[in-house]
């Protein structure tokens, strides 16, 4: 009887994995996989990132925003937090509507709500 499992042996990719157990290669793989994810998991901290509660450094941490945006940010917001984000494109000069929509799309919100162009 031909059956995948007496067929799985001779699958050129099963003995490249067999070969790399063998050799303690696949520790080490494992290794990198599970660091690789953890980066990419710490690469996409901003996601659900609120305005009126990021630090600084969080602030920074949104591509586009960079230090000089965050501390008008950070200004601005100590009179107060932002409403919207008509009011902080109001508050805070330097973003306007392609900047909301950019710093929206990588998950920044302003009171829990994401950017959307008025019409």
């Amino acid at each position: 009887m031909n059956t995948v499992h007496s067929n799985f042996g001779s699958c050129e990719v099963f003995k490249a994995v067999k070969r790399c157990m063998h050799r303690g290669l696949f520790r080490v793989l494992s290794r990198v996989l599970l660091s690789s994810v953890v980066a990419l998991m710490c690469c996409n901290s901003t996601l659900g990132l609120d305005i009126n509660q990021a630090n600084e450094a969080e602030l920074d941490s949104v591509k586009g925003m960079g230090p000089v945006l965050s501390a008008k940010v950070l200004k601005a917001r100590s009179n107060g937090p932002f409403k919207d984000w008509q009011d902080l494109m109001q508050r805070v000069s330097g973003i306007r509507q392609n900047k909301a929509q950019q710093f929206s799309e990588q998950g920044l919100t302003v009171d829990g709500q994401a950017f959307a162009k008025k019409p």
